[in-house]
């Protein structure tokens, strides 16, 4: 590809903001006694959360894309620190969820809390419509880059899938 074409110079800067933000996640991480791992999980539970979606060890795995055993390592891990705790589903009492402690809500606005606010505060220079092009633009970049790894991993064949009992 030519360095000139405007679409390879926005994939370098979107690449540069993600180095940028895995720096600073691993900041985080070194800070607490993490794994860069343990962070991404935090994450992915933190916005399951928000979003109202049941987090169990197999989905957090899949996220991940670790095996099982990983997968029970880290949870592990986090729920010794207190940042994570498991609890039966009510509705399903053989499903063990994960739920993120408010220690762990805490800690992380502590450390990322000044760099979202500072991130807001400079999205609010941009009108709607450019706020609506840069979400369509990261949406269909998550997309693809989702789609590309999804294709890069084993399937349930394979002997990676992910169970959600008993963790």
């Amino acid at each position: 590809m030519d360095d000139q074409d405007p679409g390879l110079q926005l994939v370098h800067l979107l690449r540069a903001v993600t180095v940028e933000l895995d720096l600073f996640a691993a900041g985080f991480a070194a800070r607490n006694g993490l794994h860069a791992t343990d962070v991404r999980a935090l994450i992915h539970l933190l916005d399951a959360r928000r979003e109202g979606v049941d987090a169990t060890p197999g989905w957090l795995g899949r996220q991940l894309g670790v095996n099982s055993a990983s997968t029970t390592a880290l949870v592990d891990r986090l729920e010794r620190l207190g940042l994570v705790r498991r609890e039966r589903d009510t509705r399903d009492r053989r499903r063990v969820l994960l739920v993120v402690r408010d220690e762990a809500v805490t800690l992380g606005w502590s450390f990322f809390g000044p760099l979202i606010e500072e991130m807001v505060a400079e999205m609010r220079s941009f009108d709607e419509g450019e706020l609506a092009t840069v979400r369509r633009f990261l949406l269909a970049m998550r997309d693809v880059s989702a789609a590309r790894r999804a294709g890069n991993q084993p399937t349930d064949e394979q002997g990676e899938g992910q169970e959600d009992r008993g963790h």
